[in-house]
């Protein structure tokens, strides 16, 4: 089949054939067996021209229950945060949209520089020494703190709590089958790790006590308590942490954290129906030599000028695969970016003004949905910018997300399907987006849906 973006001639096609010993494309497949070749017609329209083609995908892209026509309550993971303008404005620029990976750092400055930025601001948020360049997203650089914590006490059992985000949790499974390291699951009470069940989880074989917060179900957890537990036994606490609620909470670094793992999404990162984000990964100095991905530094040239190069590169096209922390070979620089564009635009006062609005308005909307009749709220922990929501017995969720999108509101988060406990709650977010009338229909819309 001929392509007229591919720019292979017949000549080409009689010299390749000739060089492997073929004598047409059709032996190339013949180790695939007859009865599951499909040799018929694909069943896809004939060529559209470029105004059919964009009118047709937009047809496909107006399917999407997108943030800028339907009000959000849904978080679980990704939020609806305002992005300020100038992000786009400067990721639009070619020199960071085209700038892959800094492959010849020495004339990617500007790149390392923001990279180097990105890494300042997340050590100062986490209270943690050290923090790489990013990583893919914030459940990756989760299942990587658990292999670190595995390789740096040489230990094989990782205590992870429930509340804990199950996605998160599934990709720490998969890493942990390929590294024969043992998951133990601690549940929770009340919203939060339960600690007296955490205490019997953790034994001198842990290398890693893993938990979320504010966790899955939006819950403060009590770092520090389960900092004292872990580290009685000799093991590594791990913290992953909404970097928006940093800006009111104690870093996790100062409540004794050994290394800090989350998902920068809620800096600037569109939502972009589902990904892509990025994840970041910080560490105290003990750790630094073992973390995973890239480091970049700051130095002076011959000259004493300024100047940043990559270092500790400890992944394995860098050094011998045997001796690689991690086989993660790349970080979301571009993402990075906008985080790191986010948090000088924002500042101190702007992040923790962010995350006072979140606070206040999640409070605002659970506080009017607990003396509403037949809602209830099933946890008393506090929370940040998620909450719990119990509906009527009975309630179909499924049917009521649908009606939901109707008023033009992406309801929560149906937690049923991984905890099936929790049967009938519903997960809510509320951002510093949703205004007081909004919150005030959501809720109407949503007696009206029951």
């Amino acid at each position: 089949m001929k392509h007229r973006y591919l720019p292979m001639t017949e000549q080409d096609r009689e010299e390749m054939m000739r060089t492997i010993g073929i004598g047409s494309v059709e032996e190339l497949f013949r180790d695939i067996p007859d009865e599951v070749r499909y040799r018929g017609t694909l069943p896809i329209s004939e060529a559209l021209d470029e105004m059919a083609l964009l009118q047709h995908m937009k047809r496909l892209a107006d399917k999407n229950a997108d943030f800028e026509r339907y009000v959000s309550f849904l978080g679980a993971g990704l939020y609806d945060h305002h992005i300020p303008v100038v992000i786009r404005h400067l990721l639009s620029r070619s020199e960071f949209y085209t700038a892959y990976t800094p492959y010849q750092p020495e004339i990617s400055q500007g790149e390392l520089q923001a990279m180097f930025e990105f890494q300042s601001y997340i050590c100062e948020l986490t209270g943690m020494a050290v923090a790489n360049a990013s990583m893919y997203d914030g459940s990756t650089a989760l299942a990587e703190a658990a292999a670190l914590a595995a390789g740096a006490t040489q230990r094989r059992r990782i205590v992870v709590s429930r509340a804990v985000h199950p996605e998160a949790r599934q990709v720490l499974l998969s890493k942990a089958r390929g590294l024969r390291i043992d998951i133990v699951e601690a549940d929770y009470a009340d919203g939060a790790t339960d600690l007296e069940r955490l205490r019997a989880c953790v034994t001198g074989e842990t290398a890693a006590v893993i938990v979320q917060s504010p966790n899955f179900f939006g819950c403060i957890e009590q770092v520090r308590a389960i900092g004292e537990i872990v580290h009685a036994c000799g093991g590594l606490l791990v913290v992953s942490a909404n970097p928006l609620s940093l800006g009111l909470l104690e870093s996790p670094g100062k409540l004794g954290a050994d290394i800090v793992v989350g998902d920068a999404q809620p800096f600037g990162i569109a939502a972009s129906l589902g990904g892509p984000t990025c994840g970041y990964f910080a560490v105290g100095k003990a750790l630094m030599r073992r973390m995973p991905g890239r480091i970049v530094g700051q130095t002076v040239d011959r000259d004493g000028k300024r100047g940043f190069v990559l270092t500790l590169q400890a992944r394995e096209q860098h050094i011998r695969r045997e001796k690689a922390t991690s086989n993660i070979c790349s970080n979301q620089a571009l993402l990075a970016l906008c985080a790191a564009i986010y948090l000088s635009v924002m500042g101190k006062a702007g992040i923790r003004e962010v995350a006072d609005l979140n606070v206040q308005k999640a409070h605002y909307a659970s506080g009017l949905f607990a003396g509403r009749p037949g809602f209830s709220l099933p946890f008393s922990s506090p929370f940040f910018n998620e909450f719990v929501l119990k509906l009527p017995e009975e309630t179909d969720i499924g049917q009521i997300r649908s009606r939901l999108l109707q008023f033009g509101y992406i309801g929560g988060y149906r937690l049923e399907n991984d905890y099936p406990e929790l049967k009938g709650c519903m997960l809510l977010a509320v951002t510093e987006r949703r205004t007081k009338s909004e919150i005030e229909r959501f809720i109407e819309c949503l007696e009206g849906c029951i």
